[in-house]
């Protein structure tokens, strides 16, 4: 018992020169001797770590899971579209290459606005309203009697959907550390699901009930997200963070009774210097972050334009059908074709769609082994590696095999982008981070369709080049990051990183 008492002394030395000057009034008691009984206090991180992974963090995954799940089913039906509207509509190509990309300039506008008023207003405020605006415009799409208003309900469509990635943020600040890589990836694994998902409705709806039936049944995650919303917390280190710490303790109180654990004894303390300027982008350009947001800029840029492209280029390929196999070109005069997606371009498409799990797999394994920095590293280089033989004359079934593998790395290194971001960056402007890195994500995004869809028409070769190139510079980025993140806390503040100096690099 001398040596617990000792132990717990200790503890409370710590947390009381952490929250000194912002709660002394009610921490005078921790100034006694070491005779006098003295407050206990804990930190978020020490109720998390003590309340551990339970019943709780299930819950909020599946409901934040179904916001994954609806922004992969709107992202995945681009590539559904395009050759339905091109027939239908008689639309050229750089038509359907605005349509996709105006979907991205929309999340590109919209991520650091969502991030920025998840960081002032609070997680479950930004992520709620992202997801009605998007449920509401996704089901306006489906009625879009011409071209100018589809275009304008998909931009719209696409600025809901630049909020997603707060769910994330949400998600990783309930988690004790030693599971938050894991959750993370498995989270991504509804992204997945979601990709699935929209093939195989797209093979159900399309021959029968059209593209209109297609958008509309797209909304339905995010429709059962929005009736359920009201059941999803605050983050407890956001309330902190901004001095509403009875909130946080009713949350993690409710945290622990879900998960049958006990809360830790003692006084929940609240930072030390609790800062009204939050979602600052200047705070990310501070000279401990400067490079790390920069590379990671970078890398986001060109995982959504490696991804995405990927992605439009399986139908583009698929459709092409001979003329890519055979021909190793696909020719100018091919934009005036119509060609309807057959039963056996979907089978196809929804085999490299699988892909997305066992690269979810593959990088579970490793990002808790060999970090997050030389994951992201090795998914680059594996995709531009999978990349090299569609430059050859290659039939279907090969041309299937390595978009699956490409498909599989790209996929699952994009989630450990997911898993680094909320890690490297403070609760104070981790929102705004993840906001900033989205759009960027999105600019990537946004460029991928004149490539994948009108340059592919001009240049296979160059088209590939691209891609692979972009990649191979991105790996290079990964590794010359500055901080691992892996078994390290969550921040709290910039001051965190500047009280802890440089051991994280």
């Amino acid at each position: 018992m001398g040596q617990s008492d000792e132990d717990q002394g200790t503890d409370n030395e710590i947390c009381t020169i952490a929250s000194a000057g912002v709660d002394s009034g009610g921490l005078q008691t921790a100034s006694t001797s070491g005779f006098n009984k003295t407050e206990e206090t804990f930190t978020v991180d020490d109720a998390l770590e003590a309340i551990g992974f339970g019943k709780f963090q299930w819950k909020i995954c599946l409901l934040t899971g179904l916001s994954w799940i609806g922004d992969a089913m709107e992202m995945m039906i681009l590539s559904i579209l395009g050759p339905q509207l091109h027939c239908e509509w008689r639309l050229p190509s750089y038509k359907l290459a605005i349509l996709t990309s105006v979907v991205f300039v929309g999340m590109g506008i919209s991520s650091p606005v969502w991030g920025n008023m998840s960081d002032k207003y609070g997680r479950r405020v930004g992520l709620t309203i992202c997801m009605c605006w998007t449920l509401y415009y996704g089901l306006l799409s489906a009625f879009a009697p011409v071209y100018g208003w589809l275009l304008v309900l998909r931009g719209l469509v696409g600025f809901g959907i630049g909020g997603a990635p707060q769910s994330v943020t949400l998600y990783s600040e309930v988690l004790p550390v030693k599971a938050r890589g894991t959750c993370i990836m498995l989270i991504a694994a509804f992204w997945a699901f979601g990709a699935v998902f929209e093939v195989l409705l797209a093979l159900w709806v399309m021959p029968t009930l059209g593209w209109r039936w297609l958008i509309g049944l797209s909304t339905i995650p995010m429709a059962i997200f929005v009736c359920f919303c009201f059941w999803l917390p605050e983050s407890p280190r956001f309330d902190v963070l901004t001095g509403k710490t009875d909130k946080a303790l009713i949350t993690l109180t409710r945290i622990a009774k879900e998960n049958g654990k006990a809360m830790p004894q003692g006084k929940l303390t609240i930072y030390q210097k609790v800062r009204n300027e939050r979602g600052r982008i200047k705070d990310l350009f501070v000279p401990q972050y400067r490079r790390t947001t920069l590379l990671l800029w970078f890398i986001w840029f060109a995982y959504a334009f490696s991804y995405y492209g990927i992605v439009l280029l399986t139908t583009e390929l698929f459709q092409a059908g001979d003329s890519s196999t055979q021909g190793a070109k696909i020719e100018p005069s091919c934009s005036l074709e119509c060609k309807y997606l057959t039963s056996a371009d979907y089978r196809d498409l929804l085999w490299t769609t699988l892909a997305e799990f066992p690269g979810l797999f593959v990088i579970l394994l490793a990002v808790d082994h060999i970090g997050r920095k030389k994951s992201m590293a090795l998914c680059f280089f594996m995709f531009s590696l999978c990349i090299l033989p569609l430059y050859a004359c290659i039939g279907r079934i090969a041309l299937t095999i390595f978009i699956f593998i490409a498909r599989a790395f790209i996929s699952g290194g994009y989630q450990v982008a997911f898993v680094y971001t909320p890690e490297v960056f403070p609760t104070e402007n981790r929102a705004l981070a993840m906001g900033t890195c989205s759009a960027m994500a999105r600019v990537g995004a946004l460029i991928t369709p004149f490539v994948a869809q009108v340059l592919l028409r001009t240049s296979v070769y160059l088209t590939l080049s691209l891609y692979c190139g972009c990649c191979l510079l991105a790996g290079v980025a990964s590794l010359i990051l500055p901080i691992e993140t892996m078994g390290r806390g969550l921040q709290e503040s910039n001051l965190d990183q500047e009280a802890g100096g440089q051991e994280g690099e």
